[in-house]
């Protein structure tokens, strides 16, 4: 013990241990104890999720337990990353208060080592964990979300069906009972634009298949413009099985999608890797839609690792209460609770973000910086205080 607190007797004298040896050790418990709390963690968000997966596919015969299944592996990297400052958090709360009731923290400090110093690798193993999921696992997180939103809108989502944004063009699935029961619409459009919340296109291509996917009809218009409820399409060419096309100069096409769920649907921000938010922000900038949701999914991103720092200097500072003044219950539970609080702080400025009320710069980084001084304020108290 007075070896790891940097405290050796030896001939008569007392020999300090270098501060980066113990910061070494307590890092190395730290990042132990946020690994194992991120798994736990993550299980139990999974088999949540997965029991909520299974009650929306209770009526959907084509869901079967294979295919939720898949779904929900392919949500674990996302619920992961999502975990990942609450696991920081606890696991943190659980290290410090192992190593504080051992009182090797009570040595470390009795020998003069400060707090900052032994706080060192526990902070910047933290802010590791966030650059690691930033720049590494996200991409993964991306494609394996972007599986599982296919599979939820395939089997479990109701409406129009799934859409997709790509270089511009629109692709929309859409039921069609206009043509047959059970008949199916496809919808390709080129040059999205939406201006002054209207939506138009060029060069649109509908396909509308029977039930058993066979061809029915194809429609080619040079232009479309979606209103309520319907499409406008025009200088229109009709192509019939085993018939000479024929042309109209205008026809409305029925659709119960909206541009506001066009907005909503482009490429959910959780389907998109840090990498690839800043490209696909310049296309709907280019194509006028709205860019808040994905540059404040970026914003979110960049502050990942402030974030996990926080947490782990918020676990410190309520962890670190000697043991023998009583109320470390109390400290624990107050940890725990301002974690908590903190989410809910980032989760309501988000919302701000989203609705234009506050700079989507702001939005992400104000909870985070807000926590960091706060937490920084509680260390100083309890060194220096």
């Amino acid at each position: 013990m007075a070896g790891l607190a940097g405290v050796e007797p030896i001939g008569g004298r007392r020999i300090g241990l270098p501060p980066w040896t113990l910061s070494f050790y307590i890092g190395r418990r730290f990042l132990v104890a946020v690994l194992l709390m991120l798994g736990g963690l993550t299980l139990i968000g999974a088999l949540f999720d997965f029991l909520d997966l299974l009650r929306q596919a209770a009526d959907k015969p084509a869901a079967t337990l294979a295919i939720v299944s898949e779904m929900e592996f392919l949500r674990v990297p996302w619920l992961a990353l999502r975990i990942l400052p609450f696991a920081v958090l606890l696991g943190g709360i659980y290290a410090f208060w192992r190593l504080n009731r051992s009182s090797e923290l009570v040595v470390a400090r009795a020998s003069g080592v400060s707090a900052w110093q032994f706080l060192a690798m526990p902070v910047l193993a933290a802010a590791g964990l966030g650059l690691l999921a930033m720049m590494a696992l996200s991409p993964l997180s991306a494609v394996m979300f972007a599986r599982a939103d296919t599979l939820y809108s395939a089997y479990l989502a109701v409406g129009a069906g799934p859409l997709s944004l790509s270089g511009g063009q629109l692709w929309v699935r859409q039921a069609d009972p206009a043509a047959a029961p059970g008949a199916t619409a496809i919808v390709h459009a080129k040059d999205v634009r939406i201006v002054k919340h209207v939506l138009s296109t060029k060069a649109v291509t509908i396909w509308r298949l029977g039930p058993q996917t066979q061809f029915l009809e194809r429609i080619d218009a040079g232009s479309a413009r979606l209103s309520r409820g319907d499409w406008s399409l025009h200088d229109v060419e009709i192509l019939h099985p085993d018939a000479p096309p024929s042309r109209v100069a205008t026809m409305w096409f029925p659709t119960d999608l909206t541009v506001q769920r066009v907005q909503e649907s482009f490429a959910d921000p959780s389907a998109l890797s840090f990498w690839a938010l800043p490209g696909f922000v310049r296309l709907l900038r280019q194509s006028g839609f709205s860019t808040t949701r994905h540059e404040l999914a970026y914003q979110a991103w960049l502050a990942l690792p402030l974030l996990c720092a926080t947490m782990a200097l918020v676990a410190a500072g309520f962890s670190m209460r000697p043991v023998r003044r009583g109320g470390a219950a109390q400290m624990l539970a107050g940890g725990v609770a301002f974690g908590f609080a903190l989410f809910m702080i980032s989760e309501v400025a988000a919302q701000f973000g989203k609705s234009g009320a506050l700079p989507v710069t702001l939005a992400a980084w104000a909870p985070a910086a807000a926590g960091l001084m706060l937490a920084v304020a509680l260390l100083l108290h309890l060194e220096d205080g």
